[in-house]
């Protein structure tokens, strides 16, 4: 797998100073946001306290020789945690941990720091009844922590993001994608930024293979997109992180609009109303708002639909054929948004016809309303490819396969960083065959080879991979096809 980034679980401020006689720090914590996940900002040592906070065992309530115990092995397994001698701070930690679970009825540090010890031992071990024996002590800590301080969602959230990134296969999809959905259904749009990348992944991954229904998809799918929207439009100390997100999540979730009944006609109407909205006299945009609105089964009375509609009307109406029969019918399944039934009308005219400028032209179609419609990449490739094979010199098919590489960003990668840039590549191939076998369109594939040039990988990240401008690199995922190396100009 290629660098991801990885937008680490801010850790829960502390908004007091903690003075004790063995030590005197100051502990901060900040958002983490990077492409490699940051350790924890070093925490206090916390102080006995009288007032009792917590069902769990502090400080202030054991007998003064295992409390002094307690407090000096807090202050010394962070020691060696900082200098980073785990077996030793494990041994401390234990102490602290297992004699004052909560600490001094405030402080939850010592939780996150055993979460790091645990990952430290599962890292170095290959044994995999240890990895499993790390994990469970893992998911024990967690749970602990909810009796002790309660904020469920939160740590489910955090397990959930814990068990996806650091790890792999030690839980199942539906396992995390569990975690992920307490979180929702706590928080709703209000739900933490780290859970909705993963969340997001794993919700396309199980609705299109059938494990999770259309109903439910479409319910968390939309309530991923608002806490989208309203962390970008509330957040403070996080705003890169949302913009982040904003770059993966909705695009992701946007791919779901082809399974038939996931978005209702709610979605769609808003989602393309405000489309049509800003490019009211783009026939483009005209047909596709009408067409999606009708696609999420919004009745012709609807008057965001019926506004549209009356714009189609009045501005975009072409006479697409003259003649009646299966022709004519294929298009107006087509707009009416029941794109199954299209598909089957062209494809058996461009199969019967001799006329081979007309039989590319609808497979072309085809190939589009998987693209733009049905969400479905491969299949509009296969059915680009079968157009650009049957009317020789037309660059048009392979414009649209450079544009499903370069949209498959999302798709192949988090939305930034390597796997979503070398996306770019195959992309940029198709755009330059597409002007050497048709130079009626070198102006417009340029305008594409240099707006997703500027996207390629840096000489950094190349470098980094033992790569080297020039080289043959075979782009995975969907694409699945061999290209060559190239740097951002």
């Amino acid at each position: 797998m290629g660098q991801q980034t990885v937008i680490k679980p801010k850790h829960k401020p502390m908004k007091h100073l903690i003075v004790i006689i063995l030590s005197l720090v100051v502990y901060s914590c900040t958002p983490k946001v990077a492409t490699t996940v940051t350790e924890p900002a070093e925490e206090v040592t916390p102080e006995v306290v009288v007032e009792k906070t917590t069902p769990c065992t502090t400080l202030g309530e054991l007998p003064s020789s295992v409390r002094e115990e307690a407090e000096t092995a807090f202050v010394l397994y962070r020691d060696f945690l900082k200098s980073g001698n785990y077996d030793e701070s494990y041994k401390y930690w234990k102490s602290a941990y297992y004699n004052a679970p909560g600490s001094n009825g405030r402080i939850q540090y010592h939780y996150d720091d055993g979460i790091k010890l645990y990952r430290h031992f599962y890292d170095n071990t290959t044994n995999p009844v240890d990895k499993e024996m790390w994990v469970d002590s893992v998911k024990a800590l967690y749970n602990k922590r909810k009796e002790c301080f309660g904020d469920d969602a939160y740590l489910d959230g955090r397990l959930g993001f814990d068990l996806y990134y650091y790890f792999p296969g030690a839980a199942s999809d539906m396992e995390i994608y569990s975690l992920f959905k307490n979180v929702f259904d706590a928080k709703g749009e209000q739900a933490d930024y780290f859970i909705i990348n993963p969340f997001a992944k794993i919700l396309y991954d199980k609705v299109v293979d059938g494990t999770i229904s259309p109903e439910e998809g479409g319910k968390y799918a939309k309530l991923s997109i608002a806490a989208v929207n309203y962390g970008l439009a509330n957040c403070k100390t996080d705003c890169e992180s949302w913009k982040i997100v904003n770059d993966y999540a909705p695009a992701r979730l946007e791919n779901l609009e082809g399974i038939k009944g996931l978005y209702d006609c709610t979605y769609y109407a808003d989602k393309y109303y405000a489309l049509y909205l800003a490019n009211p006299t783009d026939c483009e945009v005209v047909n596709e708002a009408y067409r999606r609105m009708r696609w999420g089964d919004c009745e012709t009375s609807h008057p965001k639909l019926a506004e549209v509609a009356e714009a189609k009307k009045k501005l975009c109406t072409a006479v697409v054929t003259n003649e009646p029969g299966p022709l004519r019918q294929a298009y107006d399944l087509y707009e009416a948004g029941k794109y199954a039934e299209a598909i089957t009308g062209f494809e058996d005219f461009a199969n019967s016809t001799t006329d081979v400028n007309k039989k590319a032209k609808y497979l072309l179609l085809i190939a589009k309303i998987y693209y733009r419609d049905i969400k479905k990449f491969g299949k509009a490739r296969a059915y680009a490819e079968q157009a650009a094979a049957a009317r020789g010199g037309w660059g048009e098919p392979y414009m649209l396969i450079g544009k499903l590489y370069a949209s498959s960003g999302p798709l192949c990668g988090p939305g930034r960083g390597w796997d979503s840039q070398i996306v770019t590549w195959p992309a940029i191939d198709m755009f330059n065959k597409a002007k050497s076998v048709d130079p009626s369109i070198a102006a417009d594939a340029n305008k594409w080879i240099n707006t997703y040039s500027q996207y390629m990988p840096s000489n950094e990240d190349i470098f980094q991979r033992r790569l080297a401008v020039g080289d043959s690199f075979k782009v995975g995922c969907w694409i699945n096809r061999s290209t060559t190396v190239r740097v951002a100009k």
